[in-house]
């Protein structure tokens, strides 16, 4: 099988499509897959490190704001259409996959003028807007969510597959437990919160962190804490301001950036997060209960979508970004984190939704589309 997969910008989009395509080359060790990408954003390190070949175009999201600039990215992003084409005439694929974003628009015009089978992956319950623009001119769309489906209701075939993801539930002993948690210089007799902002971090997030661990808040629990790698520094400061030292704070792990992800998520007893549909997907996999603080957005509220489903299944709480503060974050804590039977009952929720066999169902409908346009 030949494939070309769209991805660009964020881990959110770019981890899906290795997952995907990984499953592809999986089940059929002699296809042959390449990206379309820009050179700007993830993939940039992503693909090529998980051993894909990266085609590079100029494409960029559509902003509301009239300017000079974006009018410049509207033009270049539709005249890459022409480079797709030539990508395709050279490739020869078999069939288009995109996992969201504004790389899909080009690629995806480009693959239906073409007449190449096309399959589109949604993470969020809220559809992007490329993705809904797309919905009724491609072959199938896969969707993460149940919810996203009554947003698409044009599309000619809906799937709900669930989310891919390489993090998964993990039964760990106690002894290995105790021994994760003294390498990073934490106890084992205190219940752990895991705190994490993405890659790049989440300065709302680290702000009321920062003033939940100065007021000594955090005193019935232990946190490890993810700042990102961009916000380190200046957390790192905010506590020398206060003569305080991130390498010795009570009952607190301070990381830039958490490269055992899926040990600490099961170790954890309580998260606290944004609400991206991968992260989501993974806490649901883990039976994790959290607090979410959805990333805002102008146009579209995909976090906060997310977050309200766990909400609604009584398997997390969310604090909206413009009202955390690290008292508040502190009550919402103190409300949960002692009593054992709330957060098992809040994670046995969220599991409710865990996808299962999610990369063999997406490979199932591939190989569908695949066969049926031959």
């Amino acid at each position: 099988m030949k494939v070309i997969v769209s991805a660009a910008g964020t881990a959110g989009h770019i981890n899906p499509a290795l997952a995907i395509s990984n499953k592809i080359r999986e089940k059929e060790p002699d296809s042959e897959i390449i990206f379309i990408g820009t050179n700007r954003g993830l993939e940039n390190d992503l693909v090529p490190r998980s051993g894909y070949e990266l085609k590079r175009i100029e494409a960029y999201g559509l902003k509301k704001e009239l300017s000079i600039t974006n009018f410049k990215h509207i033009i270049q992003t539709w005249q890459s259409q022409k480079e797709v084409k030539k990508i395709i005439d050279e490739f020869q694929p078999d069939l288009v996959v995109g996992t969201g974003g504004y790389i899909c628009g080009p690629v995806f015009m480009a693959a239906l003028s073409k007449k190449v089978p096309t399959i589109l992956h949604e993470s969020n319950a809220y559809p992007g807007k490329a993705i809904k623009f797309l919905a009724k001119k491609v072959d199938c769309v896969l969707v993460g969510f149940e919810e996203a489906k009554e947003k698409m209701q044009n599309a000619k075939k809906i799937v709900v597959t669930g989310n891919p993801t390489k993090i998964k539930k993990m039964t760990i002993p106690q002894n290995e437990k105790k021994r994760i948690l003294e390498d990073l210089g934490i106890k084992n007799d205190l219940p752990i919160v895991l705190v994490f902002g993405g890659s790049q971090g989440a300065q709302k997030i680290n702000e009321a962190i920062v003033d939940l661990v100065k007021s000594k808040l955090n005193q019935d629990y232990q946190i490890i804490w993810a700042t990102g790698r961009n916000q380190y520094d200046t957390v790192k400061e905010s506590f020398e301001n206060s003569t305080m030292s991130v390498k010795n704070l009570k009952n607190v792990k301070v990381l830039p950036y958490i490269y055992n992800m899926e040990e600490l998520i099961n170790v954890a007893d309580l998260v606290i997060c944004r609400s991206g549909a991968m992260t989501i997907t993974e806490l649901t996999i883990c039976s994790k209960p959290a607090i979410f603080v959805p990333l805002p957005s102008k146009s579209a509220n995909r976090q906060e979508d997310n977050a309200r489903v766990l909400e609604k299944l009584g398997a997390a709480k969310i604090i909206l970004n413009h009202e955390l503060t690290g008292e508040k974050l502190a009550n919402e804590i103190d409300d949960v984190i002692k009593d054992k039977a709330k957060l098992e009952k809040m994670g046995k929720a969220a599991n409710q939704i865990a996808p299962h066999d999610v990369e063999e169902k997406i490979y199932e409908e591939i190989r569908k589309i695949v066969k049926n346009k031959k």
